[in-house]
């Protein structure tokens, strides 16, 4: 299955400045109690973007861990690489395609984890195969991404809109079917953990904000719904209409992002 999507780092940082300013609850809390990462474990971070689970954990080990970050978006590993020398940390960041096979040898980590990316690997078997193949006997997987009833009110809001069918997420309708069940089978044990994190916008503008990160030109997923700037700006006005109204009759705006966690181990 071939997923045709694009994300720009700019989208990408925007949708988690936002959930870190408006949510009610911390995923990185959430994921360090869940994972407990040691002092002295090999950590392998797929799709780390600009580092901020990979910080995460060098944080939580104090330094301790052997930390590798891998991402195909050289514009994201830049950032990384530069927050990494800022913040005088030694997790080395480098290009990792998930789509082929990853450049370590067998049985390398202690852990393995992907947060919001993984779920795009266009043959699960391959991508989840590959995971298990670097991963020392015993050795946990960790999948983070959002689960079908993710982020509802969004979806409600541009349906309401638009009328139109919402285009069908690889996340959330592949993540707690296909991508749970493709884990399953390869791994020993697998568990499915959730996460849930209510933002409330206090006025319109940074939920229009959000919708923008979410519907950017670049995010080829959405492009059923309009061709061009033009009709992106008409769309994006059609949405804020609406989103107003809610806002008029509720006094805020609260979207729950609702996130699965497959945790499983080899």
């Amino acid at each position: 299955m071939e997923i045709n999507y694009q994300e720009t780092s700019k989208d990408l940082l925007t949708r988690i400045d936002i959930h870190e300013k408006y949510g009610s609850a911390n995923i990185d809390v959430w994921t360090n109690e869940l994972l407990q990462t040691k002092p002295g474990m090999n950590i392998l971070d797929v799709g780390c973007g600009a580092g901020k689970l990979c910080f995460l954990f060098d944080d939580y080990t104090k330094g301790a861990a052997k930390i590798t970050g891998g991402d195909f978006s050289e514009e994201l590993l830049e950032k990384a690489r530069a927050k990494n020398a800022q913040r005088g940390s030694k997790v080395d960041f480098q290009f990792l395609d998930f789509n082929k096979p990853f450049a370590f040898a067998d049985g390398t980590f202690d852990l393995c984890t992907s947060a919001f990316a993984i779920y795009y690997a266009s043959d699960l078997d391959f991508t989840f195969g590959e995971a298990h193949r670097v991963l020392v006997p015993g050795g946990r997987l960790f999948v983070s991404g959002p689960l079908p009833e993710n982020k509802q009110m969004f979806y409600d809001i541009i349906k309401e809109a638009t009328n139109a069918t919402i285009p069908p997420m690889p996340g959330s309708s592949r993540f707690k079917g296909d991508i749970f069940n493709t884990i399953s089978r390869i791994f020993a044990k697998t568990e499915l953990h959730k996460f849930e994190n209510h933002l409330t916008f206090p006025e319109v503008a940074p939920f229009i904000d959000y919708v923008r990160a979410s519907l950017s030109e670049d995010r080829k997923l959405w492009t059923s719904m309009f061709n061009g700037k033009d009709e992106y700006e008409a769309l994006i006005g059609k949405i804020e209409a609406v989103a107003k109204k809610w806002f008029d009759r509720d006094g805020k705006l609260v979207m729950t992002k609702v996130v699965g966690g497959i945790l499983a181990t080899k």
